[in-house]
């Protein structure tokens, strides 16, 4: 620990590095979810279809990622693309938050860079796997609300009541009726997303941008980080998008009185009864606007944290 009279010379971000890192990742984080939030009401809404149709023995409405969108906005009116916003920027400031500060303390301090200063793939995948596990367990009561909201328009269009006035009131319902474990409902195929979703953002955007930086002529610049991006969004979308899909149906299911769900028993169950009635590709259902929500989002997200941190004097990522 240093003297007191030389932590105080020291610049902010070295002197309290992971707070500062983590209101950087937040902030990021904060505009990305904005700018792509519409991409992620669209994708729910088309991942409950089948869901509902199931139930409702009949035909689902597969009208694709375009269509559905253009029928919130005719149906429900523009603003409605970002209904449950509010709550997905308080998952976010937690979720980004831990999950950056996590990765780079344990790629840093636990595991620890090759002899070359290298990160090896193995360890790259295990940080990112256990950095967005920790980060979606302690986002999930937000997440849990921002899923519902998002269903809000489509209850009142078919005749149902509303269950929320706003993020407030939802966070005191779901509480009031399930107890602390209510906030918690579907944490399992919550974590099993962030974890699949990070070992492909997290793993590799470090990886691909490590690896151009030391085998190409490419700097330590936009373009670098835009490529690296750009690879992380893909393959964070193809192996998270299964997960996604059971973990959206797990969350948006109505409970009993004990918060027990009433559709399906675990995440497992959920899966095999997707499977089984649906088909596998119905666990790729809203791949599209998943991938073309992610490739954006990691795209602003990580052009405006390496910006933030360079601007704020902190080593880049």
């Amino acid at each position: 620990m240093l003297p007191p009279e030389e932590e105080k010379s020291l610049p902010l971000p070295e002197r309290w590095p992971r707070s500062s890192k983590f209101v950087l990742s937040a902030c990021a984080a904060a505009v990305a979810e904005l700018v792509t939030f519409p991409l992620d009401l669209t994708k729910t809404r088309l991942q409950i279809q089948g869901e509902a149709a199931t139930h409702r023995h009949e035909a689902a409405p597969y009208r694709g990622m375009l269509r559905t969108a253009a029928g919130i906005v005719q149906e429900e009116g523009l603003l409605k693309l970002w209904q449950g916003a509010t709550p997905a920027v308080y998952r976010h400031i937690v979720y980004s938050g831990v999950r950056m500060v996590a990765y780079e303390h344990i790629r840093d301090s636990v595991l620890g860079r090759a002899e070359d200063e290298s990160f090896p793939l193995w360890k790259a995948v295990v940080g990112g796997m256990t950095a967005g596990a920790l980060g979606q367990f302690f986002a999930s009561p937000t997440d849990l609300v921002k899923v519902q909201m998002q269903m809000e328009g489509r209850r009142r269009l078919e005749g149902k009541p509303s269950r929320f006035r706003g993020v407030h009131h939802a966070f005191v319902k779901i509480l009031s009726e399930g107890g602390i474990r209510g906030l918690w409902a579907g944490w399992v195929p919550n974590v099993q997303r962030a974890a699949l979703v990070n070992m492909g953002d997290l793993t590799t955007y470090d990886s691909v941008k490590h690896f151009l930086l030391r085998n190409t002529p490419l700097h330590d610049n936009s373009v670098t980080h835009s490529i690296a991006s750009g690879c992380s969004g893909l393959v964070a979308a193809i192996l998270g998008t299964p997960a996604d899909v059971v973990k959206t149906r797990i969350m948006n299911q109505p409970r009993d009185e004990v918060g027990r769900g009433l559709l399906y028993k675990s995440s497992t169950d959920c899966l095999i009864r997707t499977i089984q009635g649906e088909g596998f590709m119905s666990l790729y259902k809203g791949f599209i606007p998943t991938w073309m929500r992610m490739a954006p989002w990691s795209l602003v997200f990580w052009l405006t944290y390496e910006q933030i941190r360079r601007i704020c004097g902190v080593s880049s990522f």
